[in-house]
């Protein structure tokens, strides 16, 4: 295929996105049969971004033109390691036509390269809303990363410019690809469970003390105010760049909007709930005197008509709910679902029968699940080539994001709030209204859509 007609053709496809049905779950090579090339762009390299973007290029059909990052050191080192991954791929038989990315500073000079159809947005969260809304403008697909936005404002402003430009969007929540945690969610739909009144979801992450260090020179390589971008000016301190960024509220907003993303996510998708009538929050630096600015320790509740969910988290330690790091376990009169990464099972409730105790319903033995990423990324690709909806909308990245950020604001005014859902607005406390939109910095402009 001709390339002008090959970037017609991917373009054109985001049309029969609009109006597609639920997603499908399928096969990791289902969707990898096409002979129409997607060239994409990553920005963001250092973690996440990067693991994307080998997940990306496992896929036939699909070339890397360019690379962002604002560390040279970070930049120049994945773009040998994409060479390296290209030259397997060429030993393997694939006809690659673009086997050296193009390497930029500013994420802006890599949307205007008209070779790129889709790009991976891998920065932290501070800067998710400006580049998703910009690769929309130019007309690029997006993978972007979790937590979709870093306030809820963004995160409605966001699904406002979704809705205007035809793009594809998929948000990096990719539990939604997999399969074991749709077979959960199945069961707990089921209503086997019985009336379901709590769901528990938390994160325990056992991390190390985080020691204060003086502020420092900018490392050399460093565009330090690119990375600023919107937040704050500040000096530049190790502590609030790679990785710890997201213990401070400038960039992130810490475990909650990290690890609770993914996890509150399933229980919001297995209640079929949108944003809650309350939220209560309890929790700070409880475990170390540390640099991090966001709770090491926290516990949320989110009041719904008839149930609960509640948020829990520790960064210091490594044993949560049922000696697991992580999870979803949704409540009923008869039993419970525990979903992790891992894998997922059916908990019985007892009761007394004839003067035995037994169960109320058949147990479920641990069944095993297993990574999704690969298959999230499949789906992106799918629906750019075929139409539909990715596995993980901007209204669902929406979502989670909003009751995540609530729960954030809760904790740091102190106060139980009560949402309105018409006005997307606190009705009881002009300190919490107050944390729902960003002040931005450094002339950069939060987009009004």
């Amino acid at each position: 295929m001709e390339k002008s007609s090959r970037r017609e053709f991917v373009k054109n496809s985001t049309k029969m996105a609009i109006g597609a049905g639920l997603v499908s779950m399928m096969p990791l090579a289902s969707s990898c049969s096409s002979n129409d090339k997607i060239v994409v762009g990553a920005i963001g390299l250092r973690n996440q971004g990067f693991a994307n973007l080998r997940s990306f290029l496992k896929n036939p059909n699909i070339e890397c033109a360019a690379l962002c990052d604002i560390d040279d050191e970070i930049l120049n080192r994945r773009a040998v390691d994409v060479e390296k991954i290209n030259e397997k791929r060429i030993e393997g038989g694939e006809k690659l036509t673009i086997t050296k990315p193009k390497l930029y500073k500013d994420y802006r000079k890599l949307l205007e390269n008209p070779d790129i159809d889709a790009v991976i947005i891998g920065t932290p969260d501070h800067w998710h809303c400006l580049q998703l809304i910009h690769a929309c403008e130019a007309g690029k697909h997006s993978f972007v990363e979790k937590p979709m936005a870093n306030s809820i404002e963004e995160a409605l402003i966001m699904e406002r410019a979704a809705k205007r430009y035809n793009t594809v969007i998929t948000v990096g929540q990719w539990q939604r690809s997999g399969q074991h945690w749709h077979d959960a969610v199945n069961f707990v739909k089921s209503g086997e469970l019985g009336k379901i009144s709590r769901i528990k979801a938390w994160s325990y992450t056992s991390k190390q003390i985080l020691p204060v260090v003086e502020d420092s020179e900018v490392p050399a390589g460093v565009d330090y105010d690119m990375w600023l971008g919107p937040a704050p000016k500040r000096p530049f301190n190790k502590n609030r760049f790679h990785y710890n960024f997201r213990y401070f509220w400038d960039y992130a907003g810490g475990l909650m909007a990290d690890w609770g993303v993914h996890m509150l996510d399933f229980a919001l998708f297995g209640m079929e709930a949108g944003r809650p009538k309350t939220i209560t929050a309890l929790g700070g630096k409880f475990a170390y005197d540390d640099a991090r600015q966001t709770p090491d320790t926290m516990n949320v509740l989110y009041e719904y008509d008839d149930f609960a969910i509640s948020w829990e988290h520790s960064v210091c330690l490594g044993n949560g709910s049922y000696g697991l790091g992580h999870g979803v376990v949704f409540q009923g009169n008869n039993g419970a679902v525990l979903v992790t990464r891992g894998g997922w099972q059916v908990i019985p409730e007892k009761e007394r029968k004839d003067g035995k105790i037994v169960p109320k319903m058949m147990e479920k033995a641990w069944t095993k699940g297993s990574g999704s990423l690969d298959e999230h990324v499949v789906n992106f690709f799918d629906v750019i080539r075929n139409g539909g909806k990715t596995n993980c909308t901007v209204e669902m990245g929406k979502n989670v994001a909003m009751v995540t950020h609530m729960g954030n604001i809760a904790h740091r005014t102190g106060e139980k709030l009560i949402w309105d859902d018409v006005s997307n607005t606190f009705t009881n406390s002009a300190k919490a209204n107050a944390l729902l939109k960003p002040e931005y910095s450094n002339s950069w402009k939060l987009p009004l859509i």
